[in-house]
């Protein structure tokens, strides 16, 4: 019944994004709309499983063209997740990710982190917001809200970010009960968010610039 359940619980938590987030949501693909009409740039990143949802709208398929997705492959999972959660906790490290890819003011930048706790992810909206960039945060506050921070000034992602999106997620992600929970539910959530941002960008773009898959005939 495991597979039910988890089914379950994660169209559960989606229904309750839809109908506790949808206005922030809105409002993010608002913001977009405005600032790649006025030439800004849009940035996606996080750390760890995270940086799932910037490869999520990366050169996607049905997706906006210009999406400029931070991978920085010590932060990512494939060179093992003992070296990439202890360099996420690693004060300092986002402002050079920033200050290499030359984050802006006008520009928009997506920031996910399901704890919101650890330095990299809040360092770097921080900076993009003293940049004078748009941040959004898609973040769990339900566990961001059970943890204290890491990063030395005790901010967290809901603290920094200039708008949040509640990815609606429980405390630890894993939806069902056992010892440890299992049932990770931070990516199926954020995935549906960051693609509704993305569509109501692209609904309110004269013109948007969107993929089409290469495995279609045109």
């Amino acid at each position: 019944m495991s597979a039910e359940a988890y089914l379950t619980a994660a169209t559960s938590i989606a229904a309750r994004v839809v109908g506790t987030q949808l206005e922030a949501i809105k409002e993010a693909g608002e913001r977009l709309a405005d600032a790649l009409a006025s030439g800004g740039r849009l940035w996606v990143f996080g750390t760890g499983h995270s940086h799932l949802l910037a490869e999520e709208l990366y050169a996607r398929a049905g997706g906006l063209a210009d999406v400029r997705a931070v991978l920085e492959p010590a932060l990512m999972l494939h060179e093992g997740p003992h070296k990439s959660s202890a360099l996420e906790r690693l004060t300092g490290l986002a402002e050079i990710l920033v200050e290499d890819r030359g984050i802006a003011a006008g520009d928009v930048v997506i920031v996910a982190s399901n704890s919101g706790r650890n330095a990299v992810p809040v360092e770097f909206a921080a900076c993009c917001v003293a940049r004078g960039a748009y941040v959004i945060a898609v973040t769990s506050l339900a566990h961001t809200r059970s943890v204290p921070s890491r990063v030395p000034s005790g901010h967290k992602l809901a603290d920094v970010a200039s708008l949040v999106i509640d990815n609606c997620g429980v405390p630890g992600d894993a939806v069902l009960p056992g010892d440890p929970p299992y049932g990770a539910t931070s990516t199926v959530a954020g995935t549906l968010i960051v693609q509704a941002i993305a569509c109501e960008a692209v609904s309110r773009m004269p013109a948007p610039r969107v993929l089409r898959s290469f495995n279609v005939d045109s």
